[in-house]
C-alpha cells in the first residue's frame, strides 16, 4: 500500500493545530505550592525568611518572566499608596498622611536577599511593590519550576490591614507579609502596584513555619500541625510548655488557598465552636471588658455559617478563624481579621456581628470564588454585601421585606450627588474612594437584588448555588457568572450588565397617564432615563384583589416565571429603542384603586414618585377621560 506522505503530514499538522487551539480555548489556571519558614524578632519587628515555591504553568503560554508582590513596601514615605492617599479628594482616614510620617523603624518592607530557579541565580528588579524576575529558562506550557528565595521583612505600624500595635492593642496583624507570586491568567500577568485596594493570586497549598517567642499566641490561615508542642488551647493532652524566654515554631498547613494570614499577641485567648455539618470555628481575642461581646460571637457565627451554606453553597475547608486584629474587617482564606473598634469607638454587639457576617460571606465570594478584585470588585464586595444583608436579616430575625433597602438609599443619594463612576473602573483608578465604595459594595449588592427582579428570585437563588458549584476555586469572571444565570433562567442578560456595570445610566420609568376607554382602561408608560428594564405592574382593585401586568424587555428573549399567586397578564415585548409603551386592560375604570410599577422595590428606579397612580383621587377630583 502506498502512502501519500504529503497528505498525511498535512493532516497531522491540522490535527496538532486543532488540538492546540482547542487546548488554548479550554479552561485553565495556574497553581502554586509554598513552603515558607520565618524567624521573627519581636524586639525589632523584623523577620528573616526562606521560601520554596513550586510554580505550575497550566497555561498554553510559554513564560519568560515571573512577578512577585512585595506588599509591605507600600508602607514607606512617598510610596504610591502614600501619595495616592495624600492626593485623592476623600482619603481613607485610616491612612491619610500617616505613611508619610513613618520613621525608618516604623516603615514596612520586604527585601529579597537571593532568588534562584532550580539552583540558577536569577536577575530581578524591584519596582516598589512588584518584583520583576527574568527567568534563566522559560517555563513551557504544562511544565513546573521551583523558585528558592531568601528574604527579610519589617512590620510597619498598623495603618492599613497589616501592621503592628493596632488601635485595639493587638501586637501583630500579618497580612500580605511574604513575597507572593502574581496571578497569570487569560489576560496575562496581573502586576498592579499595591495602593491599598484588592488582591488576586493563584490557588495553592501552603506550609508555613513561624518561629517566634513562646509567649505569643498565633492565629492563622490553615490547620496547626503541632498542637501538642504549642498549647494555648490547641493541645489534646493538656501538656504545659515552659515558654518564657524561648522560641517555638508554629507549623501550619493550608490546602487550596490563595493567601495566608496570621496574627500574634501575648494576651490572645482561644475559644472554639463547631458548625453542624460545617467547619470548626476558632476565635482569638484579647479578653477584657472591651471585648465582652466576643464571648457572644460564636453562637451567631454558627448560625451565620449554617444559613450561608444552605443559601450559597458548601464551605470549602474544615476550619475558620475569627481573629481580633487589623483596622476594620478584612477577609482571608479560612480566616478574618476584625478590629474591635470602629472609627476609634468600641463596637456594639450588633456592629461586631455585622462585620463578622460580612467577612464570613467573603469566604464564598473572595475565598472560594475569588474573581479578580482589581477589575471586578463588585463580584466580591457586592455579592458579599448582598449575602451578609440577607444573612443578618435571617439570623437577627429582622423580618425586613427588603434587606437591601439601605443599599438602595445610598445608591439613590449618590446618583443625586452626580459623582458616580462606571463599575467597570479599575479598583485603583476611581477618582474617589467613596465612588469605589458605592460601585463595589452598593451597586454590586443591588446588581444581585435587581437580577432577582429580572429573572425571578427563585432563578437568582438557584443560580447562585449553581455558580458556586460550577466555579468554586476557579477564578470566574463576569461572563462566567452571566452564563450561569442565563442557563438557569433561559434569558439573555448581557444587556443588563452592559448598562449596570459598564455605564452610569440610570433607571426611571413613569406611568404617564391612565385613561378610561370604552372597554376598560388604557395605561401609558414612559422610560425617562436611558437604562431599559422589563416592567412589573400591580393593579390593585377596590375589592383588595391584585392583578399583575408583566412587560418583558425584547432583548431578554423571553420572560421570567410568575413569582406570586396573583393572576398575571403578559404584554407584548417592549423594544429598548422605544421610550413609550401603552396597553389596555379589560377592567372597568371604576374598579381600579391603584396601579404601581414594581411594588417589590427591587428595580433601582431613581424617581419612584411617578411610579404610582391612585385612581380614587382621579375619580374624586377629575372628570373622566373617555375615548373610543
Amino acid at each position: 500500500m502506498k502512502y501519500n506522505f504529503v497528505k498525511i503530514t498535512t493532516f497531522l499538522s491540522f490535527i496538532f493545530l486543532f488540538c492546540k487551539i482547542s487546548s488554548a480555548q479550554g479552561y485553565w489556571q495556574q497553581r502554586v505550592n509554598y513552603e515558607i519558614s520565618i524567624d521573627f524578632n519581636s524586639k525589632s519587628h523584623q523577620y528573616t525568611g526562606e521560601q520554596t515555591l513550586k510554580y505550575y504553568n497550566n497555561s498554553p503560554d510559554t513564560l519568560f518572566n515571573v512577578y512577585y508582590h512585595l506588599y509591605f513596601n507600600a508602607f514607606q514615605p512617598n510610596s504610591m499608596m502614600d501619595v495616592r492617599s495624600r492626593t485623592i479628594s476623600d482619603p481613607d482616614p485610616r491612612v491619610g498622611s500617616r505613611i508619610a510620617q513613618l520613621s525608618d523603624d516604623e516603615i514596612g518592607y520586604l527585601k529579597v536577599i537571593s532568588l534562584d530557579q532550580s539552583g540558577t541565580e536569577l536577575a530581578y528588579h524591584v519596582s516598589e511593590t512588584v518584583l520583576e524576575v527574568n527567568l534563566s529558562k522559560p517555563i513551557l506550557p504544562g511544565a513546573s519550576e521551583v523558585f528558592n528565595m531568601k528574604f527579610e521583612g519589617q512590620v510597619p505600624l498598623q495603618i492599613r490591614r497589616a501592621g503592628r500595635d493596632s488601635f485595639d492593642g493587638v501586637d501583630y496583624s500579618m497580612s500580605q507579609w511574604f513575597p507572593k507570586m502574581a496571578e497569570y491568567d487569560k489576560m496575562g500577568w496581573h502586576t498592579h502596584p499595591y495602593v491599598g485596594r484588592e488582591f488576586y493570586a493563584p490557588w495553592g497549598d501552603y506550609e508555613v513555619n513561624i518561629t517566634m517567642d513562646k509567649d505569643y499566641v498565633i492565629a492563622a490561615t490553615g490547620i496547626l500541625q503541632n498542637p501538642n508542642e504549642i498549647g494555648y488551647g490547641y493541645e489534646d493532652t493538656g501538656v504545659k510548655v515552659n515558654r518564657k524566654g524561648q522560641k517555638i515554631t508554629w507549623r501550619f498547613k493550608a490546602e487550596n488557598v490563595h493567601d495566608f494570614v496570621w496574627a500574634a499577641d501575648k494576651d490572645y485567648i482561644q475559644t472554639t465552636a463547631q458548625v453542624p455539618d460545617g467547619p470548626l470555628l476558632r476565635f482569638f481575642y484579647i479578653p477584657g471588658e472591651d471585648t465582652k461581646y466576643w464571648e457572644e460571637l460564636p453562637a451567631y457565627t454558627i448560625k451565620t455559617f449554617e444559613y450561608m451554606q444552605k443559601r450559597f453553597g458548601k464551605y470549602g475547608w474544615s476550619e475558620y478563624a475569627v481573629i481580633q486584629g487589623g483596622d476594620g474587617g478584612m477577609e482571608y482564606p479560612m480566616a478574618t481579621l476584625i478590629a474591635n473598634r470602629k472609627n476609634s469607638k468600641l463596637r456594639s454587639l450588633n456592629s461586631l456581628i455585622g462585620v463578622m457576617m460580612h467577612e464570613v460571606a467573603h469566604s464564598w465570594y473572595q475565598g472560594m470564588l475569588a474573581t479578580n478584585e482589581s477589575y471586578l470588585p463588585w463580584m466580591d464586595e457586592g455579592f458579599t454585601t448582598f449575602a451578609d444583608e440577607y444573612t443578618e436579616n435571617f439570623v437577627l430575625n429582622k423580618g425586613s421585606k427588603q434587606p437591601l433597602d439601605y443599599s438602595y438609599k445610598k445608591y439613590f443619594r449618590w446618583v443625586e450627588f452626580g459623582y458616580e463612576e462606571p463599575m467597570s473602573t479599575h479598583s485603583d483608578h476611581y477618582s474617589r474612594n467613596s465612588a469605589y465604595s458605592i460601585g463595589a459594595y452598593t451597586k454590586g449588592a443591588i446588581s444581585l437584588e435587581q437580577l432577582g427582579y429580572i429573572i425571578g428570585d427563585a432563578n437568582r437563588d438557584a443560580g447562585l448555588l449553581r455558580y458556586h458549584h460550577e466555579w468554586a476555586f476557579k477564578h470566574p469572571d463576569m461572563n462566567d457568572f452571566i452564563r450561569v444565570m442565563e442557563k438557569q433562567s433561559g434569558l439573555s442578560l448581557h444587556w443588563y450588565y452592559d448598562y449596570w456595570i459598564g455605564t452610569t445610566e440610570t433607571i426611571d420609568y413613569a406611568i404617564s397617564s391612565v385613561s378610561e376607554v370604552k372597554n376598560g382602561v388604557k395605561v401609558d408608560l414612559e422610560r425617562l432615563d436611558k437604562m431599559p428594564m422589563p416592567i412589573d405592574l400591580t393593579i390593585t382593585k377596590k375589592d383588595g384583589t391584585e392583578l399583575e401586568y408583566y412587560i418583558p424587555l425584547g432583548i431578554m428573549r423571553g420572560e421570567k416565571p410568575k413569582e406570586t399567586a396573583n393572576e398575571r397578564l403578559v404584554g407584548e415585548d417592549w423594544a429598548w429603542t422605544h421610550p413609550t409603551y401603552s396597553f389596555s386592560l379589560d377592567i372597568p375604570y371604576s374598579d381600579i384603586e391603584k396601579i404601581e410599577i414594581d411594588p417589590s422595590g427591587r428595580m433601582a428606579d431613581v424617581d419612584k414618585s411617578n411610579n404610582v397612580v391612585i385612581l380614587r383621587r382621579v375619580h374624586e377630583n377629575t372628570p373622566k377621560n373617555i375615548s373610543e
